[in-house]
Order: C-alpha cells, then sequence, then structure tokens
C-alpha cells in the first residue's frame, strides 16, 4: 500500500555564506487552507482523554467545528461531554453502534476507543461516508489495519490517523528543512523516545496498555508515533529491521526487600522510598493543585477522599512490582530505508524527562539536532555555519495544548483537509495508506524483537498471515 515506492533522491540546495537559514526556511510557505463557510459538526465516539482533547479544539474554535454527538459506554463522562457541548439528549448514545443506526448526523467523527476497539466503529462508519479522525494506533493487529485502510479508500472519504507528532510545528519544521534540500540527501537519523519513569509507571504498569492482551506491545502503543516520524522523514521505504528489547524493571524479582508482601502503595512501608509511589504520582500531584493528566485517569471525583479509595481499590494503587504487566520497558529498533539511509529508534522507560523526545539527522551537506521540542539546531557542512532555528517563528503555529502542538495541529488538518476538500493531501499527512505502511513497521520490529533476527520487510508484508499470530 505504499506512497514511497520509490526512492526519492531530494535536490541539494547550497545556500550563499551571508544567507540567514531561517529566512530561506520562512519563504517556503503552507499551503493556504480553504476556510469553511459554516462550522464542520463533528461527532465523538469514546469521550476519554483523547477523545475530549480533540473536542476541545471545537470549543476553542467556534467558527471552525462544532460538536453535536458523543457516544461514550461511561455515564459520567457521557453527562461531562453532554453538558459541555449543550449536545441535544437524542445525540447521546451509550454505544457507537447506536450513533451508527441513525441518518448521518455529522460531518466527520472522532473515534478515540480504546486501541482493540478501532476497526468495527472505523469501517461503519466510513461506509456511512463520515469523515473520520481515528486515534491511533491504528488498531492492535495487522489484519484489521488492512481493513480500515480498504474501507478508508473505497469510500473517498478524509481519514486521518492520530500520528499529532506529524503536526507539531517542530516536526513540520524538520519536515520543512529535510524537503528544501539543505540537509543534501539523508544518511542517518538518531531518535530518542524517553518515555518518562513514572509516565511509564502510570501507564503501560498499572494503566491500561501494560497487557499485550488487553492493549497491545509498548511499542504499538508508545512507540509508533515515532516509527512514523521515521517514515515521515525519509520519504523512501523501509527495507529491512531489527529490534531488541524486554521488560527488565518491573517484575517480581525487583521488587524492594523492604516492600515485603505488601501489594498496595498505601499498604507499603517502603513506600517512602520508591520512586513510583502512588502517593508520590498522585496523591502529591493532587495536593499540589493538579486535577488533570493523570490524576484524572484515576477518579472522576477531585476530592482526596475519592482519590484515597480508588488507590485503594483500583489499579492506580498497585506496587509496581506486582501488576500483571508484561510489556517491555525499553526497546531499540534499526532501520534500513531504500535510498540507503538508516535510523534507530530507541523507547526508554527510566528518564526523568517525559516524552521530550531528541533527534539528530545526519545529510549529505548537513546535520539538525533536535532538544525535546523547543529548538533545532542546523549546521551547513559548506558555510560552517550554525544557527538555532525557532519553529514557531518559521513555520507558524502553536506549541500548546497536547504533544507540542500536535493535537491542535491534527484537528486543523483534519477540518482543513475537509473544508479544501484535500485530494491531493496537502493538509493530511497521516492518511490510511501512510498510516498502514508506519504500522507495517512496527509490527515488523516487533516481530524482529521475538525471533531475534533482521526481518526483510517484502517478505514480512507478504507472509503476514503466516506470522500474524506472532506478533
Amino acid at each position: 500500500m505504499s506512497k514511497a515506492s520509490a526512492v526519492k533522491i531530494v535536490p541539494q540546495k547550497h545556500i550563499d555564506e551571508g544567507t540567514s537559514f531561517a529566512s530561506t526556511l520562512k519563504a517556503l510557505e503552507d499551503p493556504i487552507p480553504s476556510l469553511p463557510a459554516k462550522p464542520i459538526t463533528i461527532s465523538i465516539v469514546g469521550a476519554g482523554q483523547r477523545g475530549c482533547g480533540y473536542a476541545f479544539y471545537a470549543k476553542m474554535n467556534p467558527q471552525l467545528a462544532k460538536v453535536v454527538a458523543v457516544a461514550e459506554p461511561r455515564e459520567s463522562r457521557r453527562k461531562k461531554m453532554q453538558e459541555t457541548y449543550n449536545i441535544p439528549d437524542e445525540n447521546v448514545f451509550s454505544d457507537w453502534k447506536e450513533l451508527a443506526k441513525r441518518p448521518k448526523i455529522s460531518d466527520a467523527i472522532v473515534i478515540a476507543t480504546l486501541d482493540h476497539l478501532h476497526m468495527e466503529p472505523a469501517i461503519a462508519f466510513a461506509d456511512l461516508k463520515y469523515h473520520i479522525l481515528l486515534e491511533k494506533p491504528m488498531s492492535v493487529n495487522l489484519d484489521e489495519c488492512k481493513k480500515i485502510t480498504d474501507a478508508a479508500i473505497r469510500n473517498k472519504i478524509v481519514f486521518l490517523v492520530g500520528h499529532v507528532l506529524r503536526y507539531t510545528p517542530h516536526n513540520r519544521l524538520i519536515k520543512r528543512i529535510i524537503d528544501s534540500g539543505l540537509l543534501g540527501n539523508i544518511i542517518n537519523i538518531q531518535h530518542l523516545e524517553p518515555v518518562g519513569n513514572w509516565h511509564f509507571a502510570h501507564s503501560y504498569v498499572r494503566g491500561n496498555w501494560r497487557k499485550e492482551q488487553d492493549s497491545c506491545f509498548s511499542l504499538m502503543t508508545k512507540c509508533c508515533h515515532d516509527i512514523d516520524l521515521m517514515l515521515h522523514w525519509n520519504d523512501s521505504p523501509c527495507v529491512k529491521i531489527s529490534s531488541f528489547g524486554n521488560l527488565s524493571h518491573f517484575n517480581s524479582r525487583n521488587k524492594p526487600t523492604g516492600a515485603g508482601d505488601a501489594k498496595r502503595c498505601l499498604d507499603c512501608a517502603y513506600e517512602p522510598s520508591c520512586a513510583y509511589s502512588a502517593k508520590k504520582i498522585y496523591i502529591k500531584s493532587f495536593e499540589n493543585g493538579n486535577t488533570h493528566w493523570p490524576v484524572s485517569v484515576v477518579t472522576d471525583v477531585f476530592d482526596i477522599e475519592h482519590l484515597a479509595e480508588a488507590l485503594k481499590t483500583g489499579p492506580y494503587g498497585r506496587c509496581v512490582y506486582e501488576c500483571d504487566n508484561d510489556v517491555a520497558d525499553h526497546q531499540v529498533v534499526n532501520m534500513e530505508f531504500a535510498s540507503g539511509a538508516t535510523a534507530t529508534v530507541t523507547m526508554v522507560a527510566f528518564t526523568e524527562s517525559i516524552c521530550e523526545r531528541k533527534t539528530r539527522i545526519f545529510g549529505s551537506l548537513g546535520e539538525i539536532e533536535c532538544d525535546g521540542m523547543n529548538t533545532i539546531s542546523y549546521y551547513n557542512f559548506l558555510t560552517k555555519k550554525k544557527e538555532i532555528l525557532n519553529a514557531k517563528n518559521i513555520t507558524g503555529g502553536t506549541d500548546l495544548g497536547g504533544h507540542g502542538g500536535g493535537d491542535i495541529g491534527l484537528m486543523e488538518a483534519f477540518l482543513y483537509a475537509i473544508s479544501s476538500k484535500d485530494e491531493s493531501n496537502k493538509f493530511n499527512v497521516s492518511g490510511a495508506e501512510e498510516t498502514f505502511d508506519s504500522h507495517l513497521y512496527v509490527f515488523a520490529a516487533e516481530h524482529s524483537r521475538r525471533i531475534g533476527q533482521v526481518v526483510n520487510i517484502e517478505d514480512f508484508k507478504h507472509n503476514t498471515d503466516k506470522t500474524e499470530n506472532d506478533i
């Protein structure tokens, strides 16, 4: 399904010694969107953290979007969204299937259910001709990804997957630098995803993404963003992939002796000395005034009694060494592309910073070094000149909102693609086919990790029926 079927050689761009790199890049304007004549109407399927985040864009930009329906099984979240967006009773559903039985009631659908529940609503609403924004990952197995991709293509709808990192001002500038030719041809990329020590404990040890059977392996649930960026920046298909990693720390073998038989942080004598204490992560955060993530995941009622009770009885109060988690807490992926370029992606739980990705890209004419979502340092081999580039000053946009401005950028792209009838994908850069390819690489990497061998992508693609059970 790859659009990147041939090797693309970027025209190498030389720059005069006195010319500012920033001014050169700023001159390469993004396409101008066609704004909708009236707000695009949106239904939200799944009113959890991600669904609410995307819906909030309509609150910020009522001239562009309006939330008109919600489908959510949890009553408290369903009611909260209804009240926030003044949704009429007849457009409030406890099951997305009830919404799908109705005549089409909105222009678009945001699907933000749990990962393993993506396929059915995605296909159903595509067949009803809704434009779709589907939260990543597309699905937790490759066969379902194929079916979703086929549904999006045959129905000729605007279909975006929530690869929000493609839409941040920071990563848009990296893409602009690469496409400008200022780096020459890409030779190598080094990319680090520092998940964050307590973030990993929250989401991947105690939380919804801890267990592969109930969600998926951690490279998919946490790092499909990052593998996707390698495809986006290289603009060349991956041909070989290998991967290594495991669950090293969060298991009973590493439980501190002083913790004894305690199963929960609130009952544990060792808790004050534990870096992963639920009291520190949730109660202390709440006492400091935080009622947002991660506290909002633990309880819907924001007082100390309800929070403490949730930690006594729910999953987020469990000892990180006594959970039923089984996903890798560190992993490295090595990629070779048809262009000859190579890339390494490292995911690691044990970091101070939380998702402040670091990237170095080496080209034949220069290199860039990226520190989180803040700055990009560009060095040109010919001029011997280094310049610090500010993404917002060059590409516009904002780094406010989730994922360094990526959530806002994604919603804008979705709405612009709908209003502009974006057949050339000027705004939608995370469509069905691109997403299928990047997911294919994630599945192939995990397969490599399990079998301990380098995986040839074409062989893997043609043998997915045989390998499906292994991933």
